[in-house]
């Protein structure tokens, strides 16, 4: 890791570095080793989020510009009474290209902050958080979230094809996710009900639905694999 050539015209027009070249007060020293390492900093501002990190042997800086759909201060504050959904356009990209990712902001009452989530990096976890808070309409909420993103990423498979196989691997993830959030609610229904998983009657109205709902989820895969195959 060379430290002799980094790009500091740019470092300091960024603010990342002062005019004789110590680093900002407002990085610590651990973030200053882990940014020299590659970590990325990250500078948020109202909507506008900015990203820096380090590459080719240290010499070269990547800067990425990002917007929300939503301003930051409004985020955190909503937060505090339910999770905030939000969409992250990457500026450095053209409007037609593969550029959102959504994001889940949560309040963590035990630690009194707000925690970020990316539907995709932390989907497993997403999914379990917002599962263990026992509130059907944010689990429905979170369901619909996931399904824009499925929609917003089969957009895109068709336009770039060339990248299919990323994209792909970020449709299945968000897919076992809808899978569990309506295995979620299922269960929640019928114990909200009081009925077991065991049903012996004809008639069981619930039984019926889920029967209703498991073919639509086929034909809803059907349809997918035969998009894939366009």
């Amino acid at each position: 890791m060379e430290n002799n050539n980094l790009p500091t015209e740019e470092l300091k027009t960024y603010g990342i570095i002062n005019e004789d070249l110590t680093f900002s007060k407002k990085l610590s020293a651990n973030d200053v080793q882990k940014f020299l390492r590659g970590y990325t900093i990250v500078a948020d501002n109202d909507r506008n989020r900015a990203t820096f990190q380090l590459t080719d042997n240290n010499t070269q800086l990547k800067v990425i510009f990002l917007e929300r759909d939503k301003s930051l201060a409004e985020i955190l504050e909503n937060s505090k009474e339910k999770v905030q959904y939000t969409d992250i356009k990457d500026l450095s990209r053209s409007p037609d290209q593969w550029n959102i990712e959504k994001k889940a902001f949560i309040f963590d009452k035990e630690n009194s902050k707000t925690v970020e989530f990316d539907f995709i990096k932390n989907a497993t976890e997403l999914t379990a958080i917002i599962a263990d808070q026992k509130d059907v309409q944010e689990l429905s909420r979170y369901k619909a979230e996931l399904q824009k993103l499925k929609n917003y990423l089969y957009d895109k498979i068709d336009q770039y094809p060339e990248i299919a196989k990323a994209i792909s691997n970020d449709i299945n993830i968000v897919s076992r996710e809808i899978d569990s959030v309506t295995r979620i609610s299922v269960k929640d229904k019928r114990m909200h009900n009081g009925t077991s998983d065991v049903q012996l009657n004809v008639n069981d109205k619930d039984r019926y639905e889920d029967a209703n709902r498991n073919r639509e989820n086929e034909e809803q895969q059907q349809e997918e694999k035969r998009r894939f195959k366009r």
